[in-house]
């Protein structure tokens, strides 16, 4: 039975793909650190709605990984961290918003409830939010790499993410609040387009 998509990782962000068959994904936050290739993905997730959403993909797409390391700085407004831990030990409601986050705009918007309930059930969270320490962090990925057997199910599959509406280029904007209003996460900017 295959345990990894056939490309993965299945979306594009801030993140490297180490070894696909590790027990492990590495979540630096809003922190940069470089990969470390005992580990199945290493990267950062910046926002509490779509880089959530992109670590939830890449870890069902990949049936290896059994637990996620949360470390690094939190991001400022955002709270990726504190938002994926209570999509962790909380879910979704029936509206996407996700229990118990503290973040600006927490709500899972391109994923069913299923896979989110998959997620919860296929990996165990390891929470050192705030742990910059890349030593340390190495460290928990040597205990953790080769721990586990791999989730008794098949990836999951995703089309292509669709999303309604793009902003322009000239814009920052990596949040698409709703048709016609973006926000930049980093600078916190909101754009309303015309």
């Amino acid at each position: 039975m295959d345990t990894v998509s056939e490309k993965w990782p299945v979306t594009k962000g801030d993140f490297s793909a180490g070894n696909t068959k590790s027990c492990i994904a590495v979540v630096t936050l809003a922190s940069s650190m470089p990969l470390f290739e005992k580990a199945a993905i290493w990267g950062s997730c910046k926002t509490e709605n779509l880089g959530a959403e992109k670590v939830v993909m890449n870890v069902v797409s990949n049936c290896n990984i059994r637990y996620v390391l949360l470390c690094g700085g939190e991001s400022r407004g955002h709270l990726a961290g504190q938002t994926l831990k209570a999509l962790y030990e909380n879910g979704i409601d029936e509206d996407g918003r996700i229990l118990g986050s503290e973040g600006a705009i927490p709500f899972i918007e391109n994923l069913e409830i299923e896979t989110i309930q998959r997620f919860r059930q296929q990996v165990e969270l390891i929470d050192r939010i705030g742990l910059t320490d890349l030593d340390e962090i190495c460290s928990i990925v040597d205990n953790y790499h080769d721990s586990e057997k791999p989730f008794e199910a098949f990836p999951v599959s995703f089309r292509k993410a669709v999303r309604k509406y793009q902003a322009p280029e000239s814009i920052g904007a990596d949040i698409v609040i709703s048709e016609k209003v973006v926000m930049d996460a980093f600078s916190g900017l909101i754009y309303e387009i015309a």
